[in-house]
């Protein structure tokens, strides 16, 4: 192998390494983005984190499409949970890229304030795995996933799915 050919390979590797490292800067980044979104209300900017037919697969029943997600944020549930102090904190996720598409699995707290004694407490604990994939304007939730961890094993079994081996 030539000195050239070495080089042109090990460059054509930090290429790919780079890439990688952005793609899981920009989906940790995106996940981020969820809780500011919907803690503020902001329907068009927790909205614009999912592809267009997009699903958010939660209780009672999945949403699909950017739209409605936007409709959940400004739905009279979620105005009222925001309303009287509320955080939806997401843990670090681990993230897996595979060319155009990714899997992020992690948690996520709804925590929630009580006007009554003044103190916050956790209201749900979930595991999440969210798909991505790769749009002209970045990184986008193909489907986000998430199931309490209430003991149910499909809660243990998402977080499973999407780790590499």
């Amino acid at each position: 192998m030539s000195f050239q050919s070495s080089e042109h390979d090990e460059l054509a590797q930090l290429r790919a390494r780079l890439r990688e490292l952005e793609d899981r800067a920009a989906i940790t980044q995106l996940v981020a983005e969820y809780g500011p979104a919907v803690d503020s209300g902001d329907a068009a900017a927790a909205a614009a984190l999912w592809t267009d037919d997009g699903c958010y697969e939660t209780d009672p029943s999945p949403l699909i499409g950017a739209r409605a997600i936007a409709d959940m944020v400004d739905g009279p549930l979620h105005q009222a949970i925001i309303g009287g102090g509320a955080g939806h904190i997401l843990g670090p996720v681990a993230v897996t890229v595979s060319g155009d598409t990714a899997v992020a699995v992690g948690y996520s707290l709804l925590v929630r304030y009580s006007a009554e004694d003044g103190a916050f407490s956790v209201f749900r604990c979930s595991a999440n795995r969210w798909e991505l994939a790769r749009a002209d304007e970045g990184w986008k939730v193909v489907s986000r996933r998430n199931a309490l961890l209430d003991g149910n094993p499909s809660a243990r079994n998402l977080l499973r799915t999407g780790r590499p081996a």
